[in-house]
């Protein structure tokens, strides 16, 4: 999302992350963190949207989406490269900092490698902070894996991805454990999006959730939010709500580093839900889609104004009048209409959704995706 809209950068953009937003990690090396990231950007490949341009010290990954830059045989689609994919169809290159390593990246060894530079990172920051971001390229199609998880589990090249990722978060843990850092490192493991359920077992499960990435309902938009710190986090499970943006906040306070007071900030501090098993300051959720509200949050209840399906799948778009209400404490699947049984939480919850608009600045983007800045 920027602004209201929504999108993703292409090989082909020209615009990238402006200069004046300020990054978890320029907001973390202010504070005395060496910082570093590993794995896929995805904000601007040009040389001044790069991550070192962005606060980072290091960069070992992928510009854009692993999918991108297709050079694919006369008369085969994306549908079946996915199926069917060869590394010289994707031509993603790999880049140290600002330097192309390989053009295409061989994509059977891209988890690997990045466990081995994550590793590698924190070796060499060991005596001091430090800040390091790991976006993994798999499980997004195409899936690669390596010879040693080929046929590896029992859920098909999809299962294999997965554990050879498990394998990789791993070998960080591992490494913490060994540089006796542990207990003084606080680990976040979370995704961006719900599983790409129009390709079926090689895009993953939501289990009991319903629908999948694309859509806002809970198997688009929920995804694992798990905070790993022994000796101060204490093992549990929470159903309070926080969002990716309240990583931001939450890290820079935990890191007695400085917010920024000249604009808006969306995060909120999740520091009483992890430590004091306390409640969230974050009481909404707004789902957008394509810049248009289709579904709010307040609490337990969600309430969808609109439902639409994704990459193909069903529902068609529907405008529901009245709007659909769900518990989500009772059912993350969303599948019992609580609206007409309920009316007085339903007005509350489309006065909080109406609010929340009314606050909402409708300003020019930032960027156009594949223009000019």
């Amino acid at each position: 999302m920027y602004g209201r809209q929504q999108g993703v950068f292409f090989p082909d953009s020209q615009a990238g992350l402006p200069a004046e937003e300020i990054t978890v990690a320029e907001a973390l090396r202010d504070a005395g963190y060496a910082t570093g990231i590993v794995g896929k950007w995805h904000l601007g490949h040009l040389p001044e949207y790069l991550p070192t341009r962005h606060g980072f010290d290091s960069w070992f990954g992928i510009p854009y989406s692993n999918d991108m830059d297709r050079q694919l045989p006369n008369g085969m689609d994306n549908r079946t490269a996915y199926f069917r994919p060869e590394i010289e169809y994707y031509q993603v290159p790999l880049m140290r900092n600002e330097v192309e390593l390989e053009r295409p990246v061989n994509q059977h060894t891209v988890t690997k490698r990045y466990a081995e530079e994550a590793v590698a990172f924190i070796r060499a920051h060991r005596n001091e902070p430090f800040f390091l971001y790991l976006p993994h390229t798999m499980p997004h199609m195409p899936l690669f894996r390596s010879g040693d998880f080929e046929a590896h589990s029992s859920a098909g090249i999809y299962g294999d991805v997965i554990e050879e990722v498990d394998w990789a978060v791993g070998q960080v843990l591992d490494a913490l454990d060994r540089f006796g850092l542990s207990e003084n490192t606080l680990v976040v493991f979370t995704s961006d999006n719900g599983p790409w359920t129009s390709f079926q077992t090689h895009g993953g499960s939501a289990g009991p959730l319903r629908h999948g990435k694309g859509t806002t309902y809970e198997g688009g938009m929920r995804v694992p939010g798990v905070f790993w710190w022994p000796g101060t986090i204490e093992p549990g499970v929470t159903q309070e709500i926080g969002s990716a943006t309240d990583l931001f906040t939450t890290a820079i306070t935990l890191a007695g580093g400085t917010m920024p007071e000249d604009r808006p900030i969306d995060g909120v501090d999740l520091s009483a839900v992890l430590f004091d098993t306390g409640s969230s300051p974050r009481e909404e959720m707004a789902y957008y889609r394509m810049g248009e509200l289709f579904a709010f949050r307040k609490g337990a209840h969600k309430v969808h104004f609109v439902t639409e399906g994704r990459y193909g799948l069903p529902p068609e778009r529907t405008e529901h009048d009245p709007p659909v209400m769900f518990d989500l404490r009772v059912d993350i699947g969303e599948r019992y209409n609580i609206s007409a049984t309920q009316p007085e939480i339903l007005a509350a919850v489309i006065a909080a959704a109406e609010r929340y608009q009314d606050r909402m600045t409708a300003a020019e983007p930032l960027f156009d995706l594949r223009g000019e800045r």
